[in-house]
């Protein structure tokens, strides 16, 4: 299969290029840019893209492009920092630019150099360098308000660098400019499906189980069954999938679960109650990534322990997809900043007695959900609403206690069955919930002065979960949710909408 290697240089967006150009059908892998040669030209790549990233090409340790690289003598795609990587390791020279861009601006392509469309177009740009003096045999591609070259290239060898970043959706014309470069310059063949996945994971679990035997945690999100199906297609009897009532889930969720996936595994479903444990653990944590990392050691524990009842399953089926990966900064990422510990990276323990198998590491939800279709996994999972593995932990802000739980869990429920009446569950609404806040305030009830807690309700739309905007919910919606709130929910008595927007937010408020 073809595909195309692109090397990682800290950019919080280095992932939504392999998003594009997996929605071209063109198969990638992003490696962090000083990755061993031996793994990255394993992948027999047609051509190169380097991401951006917040250094500065003059700095001392400042990432550079790799050698072998360079003298692949394949087709080769700069982007924001890349760009400056690229232009500086051909003997460009690279400068501080007089006025820094981030945001809109507006290019225009004098040359498109078999690479861009002339004329005017739209992008986003984010950087505060700029090429002083062009690589020999570069052309100025296109140019800015503020960049006299915002792109530039050398058609004949088949390299180019972008100054803007066109894999976010404020690039109109990104995903032309993207296939463009992997299909029509490196001539990718564009047959990366969901069907194309299934092979290739099972065969991939298979080598690293052989025939040993694994524990798949299995959360009733649609993450953690799509892994642990596509781990018992590879390993049959060899699986043992289980789920943890840990105590922090939203309400009838242990019932759904069971009743939902127990068929998928011809009833080798175990159900582990491990509330009195989860919540003892938690008693008194306040802070976020505690609460995380408390909740990873005791996930393991409790599976530790069931590995041994099963029979000592060795290894751990994990539903960890790529924006997991990217917002914690895992250890295939490692110029990029930490925004926080996903459970299932970073928030585990260092010792444990498994190795981790993580199928769906490279994967975004919408191939995640692609994959759950055609391995026929159940409808309500594979469409119902994402649920953090810390549970309902990481939404009740402060102190995590059962009437605090109880509360979240009932006005979190009279949200979503607002939201499902009429129709706005799905498809209108990517992820909705309701957050409990630490936050007294006073109000008046049946004449009565009351001073209670807040609720926040959070509903985003989004396409991959790695960029986000607030939902536009209907006004009447919203205050008929709060007036159910604060009439049906003990101890509330204010409920707030959040309108911000990932970035500068993230979805989850912990």
């Amino acid at each position: 299969m073809d595909s195309i290697a692109i090397l990682d240089f800290g950019s919080q967006t280095a992932q939504l290029i392999a998003r594009r150009l997996r929605e071209a059908r063109v198969y990638c892998e992003l490696f962090p840019h000083n990755a061993a040669q031996e793994s990255v030209m394993a992948l027999h790549p047609r051509g190169f893209i380097f991401s951006g990233g917040p250094a500065s090409v003059y700095e001392p340790n400042a990432p550079q492009i790799p050698r072998y690289v360079l003298d692949s003598g394949l087709p080769l795609l700069g982007i924001c920092y890349g760009m400056q990587a690229l232009a500086h390791s051909l003997g460009g020279r690279i400068a501080a630019s007089l006025a820094r861009e981030y945001g809109p601006a507006e290019i225009e392509v004098s040359n498109g150099g078999g690479l861009l469309r002339a004329g005017r177009h739209p992008v986003w740009m984010s950087h505060g360098d700029r090429i002083d003096e062009l690589p020999e045999g570069f052309l100025v591609l296109a140019s800015s308000e503020n960049a006299p070259c915002a792109a530039m290239g050398n058609p004949q060898l088949k390299r180019y660098g972008l100054l803007f970043h066109p894999e976010v959706q404020h690039t109109p014309d990104g995903f032309e400019i993207l296939r463009n470069f992997a299909v029509e310059l490196c001539g990718a063949t564009p047959d990366w499906t969901p069907q194309a996945i299934i092979p290739t994971a099972v065969s991939r679990i298979r080598s690293q189980v052989g025939g040993g035997r694994a524990i798949a945690a299995v959360s009733g999100g649609v993450d953690s069954a799509v892994a642990a199906v596509l781990a018992y297609r590879a390993l049959g009897d060899q699986l043992c999938p289980v789920f943890i009532d840990t105590g922090l889930l939203r309400a009838g969720e242990a019932a759904r679960v069971g009743s939902s996936l127990r068929s998928l595994f011809h009833d080798r479903l175990s159900v582990v109650d491990a509330s009195a444990a989860f919540l003892e653990a938690l008693s008194g944590i306040t802070d976020p990534e505690t609460k995380r990392r408390v909740i990873g050691e005791q996930f393991i524990r409790v599976l530790e322990r069931e590995a041994d009842r099963q029979g000592e399953a060795n290894y751990l089926i994990q539903g960890t997809i790529y924006p997991d990966v990217v917002e914690s900064s895992g250890p295939d990422r490692r110029t990029a900043a930490r925004i926080k510990t996903h459970h299932n990276v970073g928030g585990l323990p260092e010792q444990m007695g498994f190795e981790l198998v993580e199928p769906l590491r490279f994967l975004f939800k919408d191939e995640v959900r692609a994959l759950g279709q055609l391995l026929e996994v159940p409808a309500d999972v594979l469409l119902g609403q994402p649920f953090p593995g810390p549970g309902l932990a990481v939404r009740c802000l402060g102190k995590v206690t059962p009437a605090r739980l109880d509360r979240l869990r009932a006005a979190d429920r009279i949200f979503i069955d607002e939201l499902g009446s009429r129709g706005l569950l799905f498809g209108e609404t990517a992820q909705a919930f309701a957050v409990l806040l630490p936050i007294r305030s006073v109000g008046v009830m049946g004449d009565q002065r009351t001073y209670a807690e807040t609720v926040a309700l959070r509903a985003v739309t989004t396409e991959d979960f790695m960029t986000a905007d607030w939902a536009r919910l209907p006004n009447e919606l919203l205050a008929e949710v709060s007036r159910r709130i604060v009439n049906e929910v003990p101890g509330v008595n204010r409920v707030v909408y959040d309108v911000t927007s990932k970035p500068p937010g993230t979805i989850e408020w912990e």
